[in-house]
């Protein structure tokens, strides 16, 4: 006779079953019915109902049909983060060892020479709720999303610093950046430090250098952008720099003058890189001090909106701009005003370019998907009144996959265009 499972359960609607069967892992709060054989109503959770914020949930259809087990979250709008559908699973140690494992092989795999900078853990697309570890030579800047993932942190850090010693690397430290006001509603503190345990160190400097793409960076976990560094544009990046060669280049939201410094290093006649930071146009003109490549480039301190109308002017004579902004939206609700704003600057960049030029262009924001990313495209070339001819069209870095069932794992749009 089989065994009752322990876990608590929790009824959900026909539209949340048929999700959790396409193999989408999200069942949000509206869509629970019964919970521990309680009503539910519009998805708030009785008080008298005591389960744990992150338990393990088993999550069952109208007709009492097994579909998955995954964390509660008391607080959040994603109710339930299935991490399993084997109803046999027990979620002890060694199934977090097995998933490390399995995401590790695959960055082995797909990263090879890059594998000591790339990101080793990519949340759902891994099977682990809401958590980003990113490795940076012998350091891991981490980022927890999900309050039953911060329950078992521990167990999943462990098992990433013995499995990188299978490859000849101790990890100094693994340093955690908990900034995000999601964590808030999963009922967790904003925080950011070293984390403390028996089995890694607490270095002394949060700073590492790393090479990416035969370029030096020095990479500051504790106060870089996201987990110190965008590593999700490595190769694009390198695209950028196999088209550069003898080319004037604009490259507008430079950051830490990643897309420059590729451009300059593949050739071009010259890079200006604009940033409406000073800060962020120092840090860009010290790496290129550091790699160069200072003689082939300057930096400009101004926003790209006010500067590319400017530039049209004056006649500026670039035949290659690179347009690589920061999220225009972070939610459904702002969408419209994004696709305004992505289209303000992709028409302006295209208004500028000679017949012939190059544009690179992309999007990180999986709230403005791929059709209506290629949509403003098209809209902002009529209004420009040139045409486009794709030269290729890219995602991001594959130590980034993404999860063909979670379409929220698919968020960097990334176009190289050619002006005609």
């Amino acid at each position: 006779m089989k065994q009752e499972r322990a876990f608590t359960k929790a009824v959900v609607t026909e539209k949340a079953e048929s999700a959790v069967k396409r193999g989408h892992p999200w069942v949000y709060d509206t869509e629970v019915t019964e919970f521990s054989g309680t009503k539910i109503k519009d998805g708030i959770l009785p008080e008298s109902i005591d389960v744990p914020n992150g338990a393990l949930v088993d999550v069952l259809s109208s007709k009492g049909r097994y579909l998955g087990t995954g964390f509660l979250s008391k607080n959040s709008k994603i109710r339930i983060r299935i991490l399993s559908d084997n109803a046999n699973e027990t979620f002890s140690e060694s199934f977090w060892q097995r998933r490390v494992k399995y995401a590790l092989d695959m960055r082995r795999t797909v990263m090879q020479d890059d594998y000591a900078c790339c990101r080793l853990i990519f949340g759902e697309a891994d099977g682990i709720p809401g958590l980003t570890v990113d490795r940076y030579e012998d350091l891991l800047s981490t980022e927890v999303l999900s309050y039953g993932t911060e329950q078992v942190k521990d167990i999943i850090y462990r098992a990433l610093v013995e499995e990188l010693k299978k490859d000849g690397v101790t990890i100094r430290g693994i340093f955690e950046r908990n900034e995000a006001k999601i964590r808030e509603l999963e009922g967790l503190p904003l925080e950011k430090h070293w984390y403390e345990g028996d089995f890694v160190g607490k270095p002394s400097s949060t700073q590492v250098e790393i090479c990416e793409n035969g370029i030096k960076y020095t990479v500051d976990v504790e106060n870089g952008q996201k987990t110190g560094f965008f590593l999700d544009q490595k190769y694009n990046r390198l695209a950028v720099s196999k088209l550069a060669r003898g080319m004037k280049v604009l490259d507008c939201f430079t950051h830490t003058g990643s897309f420059a410094m590729n451009a300059a290093k593949g050739g071009a006649d010259h890079v200006t890189a604009v940033d409406i930071s000073q800060l962020a146009v120092d840090t860009a003109s010290e790496n290129a001090r550091i790699n160069g490549l200072s003689d082939r480039m300057d930096f400009l301190c101004a926003d790209v909106f006010d500067l590319l109308p400017k530039l049209a002017e004056e006649h500026a004579d670039y035949n290659f701009i690179i347009l690589d902004p920061p999220a225009f939206t972070k939610s459904r609700k702002t969408t419209d005003n994004a696709k305004r704003g992505y289209k303000e600057i992709n028409y302006r960049a295209m208004k500028m370019l000679p017949r012939g030029g190059y544009l690179a262009t992309c999007s990180c924001s999986h709230f403005m998907p791929n059709e209506l990313f290629r949509k403003m495209l098209l809209e902002a070339a009529k209004d420009a009144g040139v045409s486009l001819r794709l030269i290729e069209e890219r995602r991001a870095a594959p130590d980034h996959p993404v999860a063909m069932a979670i379409p929220e794992t698919d968020y960097l749009k990334f176009y190289l265009l050619q002006i005609v």
